[in-house]
């Protein structure tokens, strides 16, 4: 039996009507602003269950509320949406609200996601504002509090990530959907929580380990990123649309492709983004030690090739490197040919993940939505 969402905060948040001219199309501002003022009714529902806790929690879940608002293109929601529809969903009829909102929950689910991500990966920005931990770090070196700053930080923003996966099931709780849609619901959001939080188990070990195989990586991306971005998004606007079972595994075909494809284009803006563009500093997936795919195909090159080189990506690899030295291994992983075996990777996933969709039962506006999706998501640059 799968695991059932949580049973929610028992604050009972009033069944919204469909907005008018609620935006059927992912990617526009408007589709945008529909997604964060669902998340903003819902964070104002929580407001109750919060302030009998007093200043600290509240502050704590201004911060939640703060990280999530902050920016996004609000992708899984996006994809969750053009699922629905491409199954025959209404953005017009008497469901689409309820829809949007348990849509907008994913958002919860990244801001957990990517608030303990940050921490692993002692991340200090992002979005070019400090990471959750940091800015209580900061909040209790300012206030001259007793004990160590850093683990406290660490510790709320645990704790924070904690409550937005939480929330995340109190908002598909309250978001008014029928016992059918979300007895059909529940089942595929379970797997999805497993398969990230397994995800991100199998980087940690992948890194502690040593694992430096490409497999290893590309389960990691499968796992991590591809399920939760792509996949499981798609796969519950299906549920929630009755989907026939032919439609949901070419989701989750086109899903799955796209999602890795999507991660492999993030790992090479790790080591060759613009921080202006990215938000991040440069090079950083260096300095962290992540054994990416884009790692993993320069280190099994230069070991069948060039010895010296695979001597110092190992010894480089997860320390402190300068710029230059940055500079120097970006040099050393091109001429391996890596980046270039990544590029393939990311175009051989797309084409197959389009030829999935296309060969499905999706309505006509959706395919063509959903392959504007997979191209942006597969050759952006930050």
């Amino acid at each position: 039996m799968e695991a059932p969402l949580s049973a929610g905060t028992g604050i009972q948040t009033p069944r919204s009507t469909p907005p008018a001219n609620l935006p059927p199309t992912p990617g526009t501002p408007g589709f945008v602003a529909a997604v964060e003022d669902a998340l903003k009714a819902f964070f104002l529902t929580r407001r109750p269950a919060v302030e009998p806790l007093g200043p600290v929690f509240v502050q704590a879940a201004d911060a939640l509320e703060l990280f999530v608002l902050r920016g996004g293109k609000r992708t899984r929601p996006a994809f969750a949406w053009t699922g629905w529809l491409g199954a025959g969903g209404d953005p017009s009829g008497p469901t689409a609200a309820a829809v949007l909102n348990a849509a907008a929950a994913l958002e919860l689910v990244q801001a957990c996601a990517l608030i303990h991500d940050d921490i692993i990966d002692s991340s200090r920005t992002r979005r070019r504002f400090p990471t959750v931990h940091v800015d209580f770090e900061q909040r209790h070196r300012d206030r001259g509090w007793v004990g160590d700053s850093e683990h406290f930080g660490t510790s709320v923003a645990i704790l924070i990530g904690d409550l937005a996966l939480a929330w995340a099931d109190d908002m598909v709780h309250a978001a008014g959907l029928d016992a059918a849609g979300l007895a059909r619901f529940a089942p595929v959001w379970a797997l999805m929580r497993t398969e990230v939080l397994g995800g991100q188990l199998l980087d940690i070990h992948g890194e502690s380990a040593g694992d430096e195989s490409v497999t290893a990586a590309l389960r990691i991306n499968r796992y991590k990123t591809a399920a939760y971005t792509v996949e499981r998004p798609l796969h519950l606007g299906a549920t929630l649309a009755d989907a026939d079972p032919r439609l949901i595994e070419a989701y989750r075909t086109f899903g799955t492709d796209i999602g890795i494809a999507f991660q492999l284009r993030d790992d090479l803006l790790g080591v060759f983004g613009d921080p202006a563009v990215t938000g991040k500093p440069s090079g950083d997936d260096l300095r962290e030690g992540k054994r990416t795919v884009l790692v993993a195909e320069a280190l099994h090159r230069a070991d069948a090739t060039d010895p010296a080189a695979a001597a110092l990506l190992r010894t480089s690899i997860g320390t402190d490197l300068t710029a230059d030295q940055v500079e120097h291994l970006r040099g050393v992983i091109t001429d391996l040919g890596a980046v270039d075996e990544v590029e393939r990777r990311i175009t051989e996933l797309t084409e197959q993940g389009l030829a999935a969709l296309a060969s499905s039962t999706a309505t006509p506006a959706a395919k063509e939505r959903l392959r504007a999706m997979a191209l942006a998501a597969t050759s952006r640059t930050h």
